[in-house]
């Protein structure tokens, strides 16, 4: 997925400056920055649930025109993609496995039977199989967040979008949800992740993004972003993060 000078204002605050992104096959990018940066605006505008004022999105070789999109250029977009939300978005009055399947039974037409089997799959796949029949109000919040992301699983998404799906967490549920993303790392899924987790993004992503203020200020190899950033503005940033 490549984009391309995406801008995106509410009135007259414009929030995202041109905003240029390539996320590749197999890539964990992920994207740093302080509080009102722009990253989840960011997140929502390549997932149609904010319409970016301009920019171009190439996914898959397809190019579309991210100020114009048509809604079947949307569904044909989100029939590869995910999304993680910060506050899981679970359906209260669903199971675990009801909220897993529906997207698969109501969206895209499967049998139930079959939606089932592949929901019982990603629960096994994050370690909630056994919750299978609980409903939200049962479950811890990385348990929730475990459960929405055995939903994004389990429509064989290309890149799953994470808008920081930790930062809801009490301390002691955060390795749990961590976890997960890191066991889908190594398997290969590609991964655009919004986080203040700096020890996934140091040791997990392989790329980091940072941004301020609407702008991407600095990327690179994860590895080099930490130990010898370009910017004073991102070194700035990590010393602030150490000193908390």
């Amino acid at each position: 997925m490549e984009i391309r000078k995406l801008v995106k204002s509410f009135g007259t605050n414009t929030v995202l400056h041109g905003i240029d992104l390539t996320v590749n096959k197999g890539d964990v990018v992920a994207v740093l920055g302080p509080s009102g940066s722009g990253k989840t605006t960011l997140l929502r505008c390549i997932n149609f649930l904010e319409k970016a004022d301009s920019g171009t999105m190439i996914f898959d070789g397809q190019s579309y025109d991210l100020g114009q999109m048509r809604r079947n250029q949307i569904a044909e977009i989100r029939q590869k993609t995910a999304f993680v939300f910060q506050n899981y978005n679970l359906f209260a009055n669903k199971t675990a496995i009801d909220n897993v399947t529906l997207g698969l039974t109501s969206a895209r037409g499967m049998e139930k039977s079959k939606a089932r089997d592949i929901g019982m799959e990603m629960l096994e796949k994050v370690g909630m199989a056994d919750r299978a029949g609980y409903y939200p109000i049962q479950l811890s919040g990385g348990q929730q967040q475990r459960v929405a992301i055995a939903r994004a699983l389990a429509v064989n998404p290309e890149i799953i979008y994470f808008d920081e799906p930790t930062s809801a967490l009490d301390p002691e549920l955060i390795g749990e949800v961590l976890q997960v993303m890191r066991q889908l790392a190594r398997e290969g899924m590609t991964m655009l992740v919004v986080t203040h987790e700096m020890n996934f993004a140091q040791h997990v992503s392989n790329r980091v993004i940072f941004m301020e203020k609407g702008e991407i200020v600095e990327e690179g190899e994860a590895g080099a972003f930490f130990e010898d950033p370009r910017e004073e503005r991102t070194r700035a940033f990590l010393r602030s993060i150490q000193e908390r």
